[in-house]
């Protein structure tokens, strides 16, 4: 049984969890506070942070390796079989953590300028995605692939930020937002997260000193 040790809200952990689901692999959840990080957990994670994948006595540590370890290890395969096919799907995972960089600073930055700049910039690079997809479902078409389970994480902090507050990622995008929700519907994807996840993501924008929070007030 392999153990995913997890934080609650954390993306990286969601692609992670999502891989495992798509794969059929049994394993278990160990969750920590990163707020409170216990002695067991600073022991075996290099970084200090989440996922972290055990296996045996072996601790992976960051998503993209964990994921590309479940990938060489179960099947079935989640990236394509062409080898440029497969290094254009890794240059779009890490397209997907670049975005997730920019979503980290309009949950937390207080200055206006800095949370319009990055708003700006999430709609630019959705509409590069909306020029990459075709007829969908998913982002390589109907075979769902590890860029969607990049991209499922992502794509969960709209349900919450659009409930207060427009940021107009998505206006004038139909295949992003046809693929977004083609990923809310998966089974793996729902799955990834508790049932209260919504609540939590809420509580913690709701903490910062952001401009985020300001207008969701």
């Amino acid at each position: 049984m392999l153990t995913l040790v997890s934080f609650e809200l954390c993306p990286y952990v969601q692609r992670a969890a999502i891989s495992l689901s798509e794969k059929g692999v049994p394993f278990e959840r160990r969750t920590v506070d990163l707020a409170d990080r216990p002695a067991w957990f600073r022991a075996i994670s290099p970084l200090g942070k989440v996922p972290l994948l055990q296996v045996e006595d072996a601790i992976l540590f960051e998503s993209v390796v964990i994921v590309e370890y479940l990938e060489d290890t179960h099947g079935p395969a989640l990236h394509p079989a062409d080898p440029l096919a497969r290094a254009r799907h890794r240059a779009w995972m890490e397209f997907g953590s670049s975005v997730l960089a920019d979503i980290w600073t309009i949950e937390t930055t207080p200055d206006h300028a800095a949370f319009e700049a990055k708003r700006k910039l999430l709609r630019e690079k959705f509409g590069r995605l909306e020029a990459e997809l075709g007829q969908g479902p998913y982002f390589a078409g109907a075979r769902f692939s590890l860029v969607d389970a990049v991209f499922a994480p992502v794509f969960r902090y709209f349900d919450v930020f659009d409930r207060f507050v427009d940021l107009a990622a998505f206006t004038g995008l139909p295949k992003v937002q046809a693929w977004r929700g083609a990923l809310a519907a998966r089974d793996s994807v729902k799955r990834a997260v508790a049932s209260d996840y919504e609540k939590k993501l809420e509580g913690f924008l709701r903490r910062q000193e952001s401009r985020l929070a300001t207008l969701m007030s």
